[in-house]
């Protein structure tokens, strides 16, 4: 007979960790070849019956999908996969890692680096003028709230790599920044300023070296805020 005075300890299911499994689950169906880009989805109902969770829980996972750029969802047609997702890979990737932080920003600085190479030597005046324009409007923000000006910076430099193999990276590079930015609890301007100047500066210059450079010091300061929460 079992003791009825000893504990059983069972870990919580939380509900991002459903919302995950489901992602997860979706995913796979176009990972195995089960789907193909451009197929739709079951049904919300016989996804319902066949993952067996709550229609929230289904709902919150087809949202971050959306977001991911892995479904379109249609008025009166259904869910899709979208028909560019095999040439956006990395879309499918963010979706199984969209909650693993120090991957995204790992991730984030694998792509930057290497754009912005690319960047020194084809970013144009017009491209460069309009980087100039967010250091400015990051400069002169009164409520510290700069987190688009921030990402269209480095949306600017992405592009600007021209490069259409490397197009679709880009639209993952936006989420993977959207994310990390939300997790940014204390704005520092000045030295947002300051390292945005001095990459501007390089790329301004066409030195491929010192952009990069300047680039590291700069998502290297983002990745220690961001996974270890301290004001370097």
């Amino acid at each position: 007979m079992k003791d009825p005075s000893k504990k059983i300890n069972v870990e919580i299911v939380q509900r991002h960790t459903l919302s995950k499994q489901v992602m997860e689950s979706i995913v796979q169906l176009l990972i195995s070849g089960q789907l193909k880009p451009g197929d739709r989805l079951p049904t919300e109902m016989e996804l319902l019956e066949i993952l067996d969770v709550s229609r929230p829980v289904l709902r919150e996972a087809l949202s971050s999908l959306e977001s991911l750029g892995v479904i379109t969802r249609k008025t009166r047609e259904g869910t899709f996969f979208n028909n560019k997702i095999s040439s956006h890979p990395f879309s499918v990737m963010l979706a199984l890692a969209h909650d693993n932080l120090q991957a995204l920003v790992e991730a984030r600085m694998a792509l930057e680096l290497g754009l912005i190479t690319m960047a020194a030597e084809k970013i144009s005046e017009e491209e460069l003028a309009k980087l100039k324009q967010t250091i400015d409007i990051i400069e002169n923000c009164q409520d510290g709230n700069y987190g688009e000006a921030d990402m269209e910076f480095h949306r600017i430099i992405a592009l600007s790599a021209d490069n259409p193999i490397v197009e679709g990276m880009i639209d993952s590079l936006i989420v993977t920044l959207v994310k990390i930015n939300s997790e940014i609890k204390v704005r520092e301007p000045e030295r947002t300023v300051r390292h945005h100047t001095a990459i501007y500066e390089a790329l301004a210059n066409r030195d491929p070296f010192e952009a990069f450079h300047q680039m590291y010091l700069h998502l290297d300061y983002v990745r220690q805020k961001v996974l270890k929460g301290t004001r370097i």
